[in-house]
């Protein structure tokens, strides 16, 4: 399953080179598509939806949705903050 969504992941890096694929709408500035995202009435990307929803062919049959989309964009995904109590409450 990794090796298929590398592949997977280069092809769409090669839509975007290749100007088929906006630098800043494409599956992967999009990702994570959510099921709401992608059973949503509106779709306003220029990339097909089936490319959000299904990116390879065998997650048709076992899918996992995520939750949420990204928090915050890319800075949400690179700085965590923990919303834990300290570590002195514990002791």
């Amino acid at each position: 399953r990794f090796c298929d969504a590398m592949i997977a992941i280069k092809s769409e890096i090669n839509n975007v080179s290749s100007g088929h694929w906006a630098v800043d709408d494409n599956p992967l500035v999009g990702a994570p598509h959510t099921a709401a995202m992608v059973s949503s009435d509106q779709w306003q990307h220029q990339y097909p939806r089936s490319c959000a929803a299904f990116p390879l062919a065998s997650l048709k049959e076992n899918k996992y949705w995520p939750p949420v989309g990204r928090l915050d964009h890319v800075y949400g995904d690179r700085n965590l903050a923990c919303s834990c109590p300290s570590i002195k409450d514990y002791e």
